[in-house]
């Protein structure tokens, strides 16, 4: 086991405040912090990655050493994901490390994508360089999930948020939600919706509702993409999450004669994948979003639609906002069933159980659903 001291704890959890920077900017790409230490133990450095295609955490921080007159020579860098080996859009982040003279690399946890894997560390290795991993892997690997989700499954990281009542409503049996939760916790939903690649909803919440699902009640640098799962494409071309800025996916199994073409007028994109009984196909839809690069979905759907997810065990995290009320006779949070035993009951483990506003925050898993 390597020794890691104090100083080198708080060098990487400063390279993790780094990393949260990049928040909804770098995907698909992952969210990387670096901290420069010289020798002295003095920080010179600090950066995080940029949009995709734009400089990774490392050359961000070297840069910063140098903006700030300090040398690199025989310093300490500090990444919260293995320093990338290949060419990709930008070249290889070993080399600029190398070509600074860094003595010393100490990464969180090694990076899951294919062209690395290990790979960065023995480059650096090999030229003479200290290397050490492993200082709060965990949350390094948490901040990533959704990318750790998409490199080693193949499909993305999904979350399923609800707004409840404290017996479990998500609306009232007519239909009317909005709002059960209050604004401290409709704010902090956009902050999560902010996290994700992709923000996902049903047709059915569409028609109802019709919500623009976008990031708004936070800043953002970029809005994710939006998702409809809409088997015959009954998506009203003047709905509001087609208006909204950002691109639209539209998933259908058996769509109508020119639905296709009509709402591609509005800048929507078709994608065909059909499932069993005439609907989508949602384990295809995951695949395929994967294969667009993202790493958290957002799911923000009715409770028929959350059903489905639930019942066919597609769900990694449950972010339910639980409000101090009682609603009686409404919509549940998700419609499956019914089971025959409570072992048939989907079991979870709390992750999280905090206060937001007046409401309450919870996040569950299924069990050891993070370890892949």
């Amino acid at each position: 086991m390597t020794h890691f001291s104090p100083a080198d704890h708080a060098a990487m959890q400063d390279a993790l405040a780094l990393a949260t920077q990049a928040i909804g900017l770098t995907e698909p790409n992952p969210r990387v912090g670096c901290v420069l230490v010289d020798a002295r133990g003095q920080v010179i450095g600090r950066g995080h990655t940029q949009q995709a295609g734009g400089p990774h955490a490392e050359v961000m921080a070297l840069r910063d050493a140098a903006a700030r007159g300090h040398p690199t020579q025989g310093a300490t860098a500090y990444v919260t994901l293995e320093p990338c080996s290949h060419h990709g859009r930008t070249p290889p982040c070993c080399d600029a490390l190398l070509a600074a003279g860094i003595a010393r690399v100490v990464c969180a946890v090694g990076d899951p994508n294919p062209l690395v894997a290990g790979q960065g560390l023995a480059r650096l290795q090999a030229h003479g360089v200290q290397v050490a991993s492993g200082l709060l892997a965990e949350a390094a690997r948490e901040l990533n999930l959704g990318f750790f989700s998409r490199m080693v499954r193949g499909r993305p990281w999904v979350r399923l948020k609800v707004a409840a009542s404290l017996d479990g409503r998500t609306a009232l049996d007519n239909g009317v939600s909005q709002w059960i939760t209050g604004t401290a916790a409709r704010t902090d939903g956009h902050a999560w919706r902010k996290r994700a690649g992709a923000l996902l909803t049903g047709v059915g919440t569409v028609l109802d509702d019709n919500p623009r699902l976008d990031v708004r009640l936070v800043e953002t640098p970029r809005q994710p993409l939006r998702v409809v799962i809409d088997s015959r494409l009954d998506t009203p071309p003047e709905a509001r999450i087609l208006a909204a800025p950002g691109q639209v996916l539209l998933y259908a199994a058996h769509p109508g004669p020119g639905r296709a073409e009509l709402l591609a007028a509005g800048g929507a994109e078709t994608v065909l994948r059909p499932g069993p009984h005439g609907k989508v196909d949602l384990p295809a839809v995951l695949a395929d979003l994967a294969a667009r690069g993202i790493n958290e979905l957002h799911v923000e759907a009715g409770h028929k639609l959350n059903g489905s997810f639930v019942r066919e065990g597609l769900v990694d995290e449950y972010l339910v906002y639980l409000a101090p009320k009682l609603l009686g006779a409404g919509r549940p949070l998700a419609a499956f069933g019914p089971l025959e035993t409570l072992q048939e009951a989907p079991g979870l483990v709390f992750h999280g159980v905090d206060r937001v506003g007046d409401d309450l925050r919870l996040i569950a898993r299924p069990p050891a659903r993070d370890r892949f």
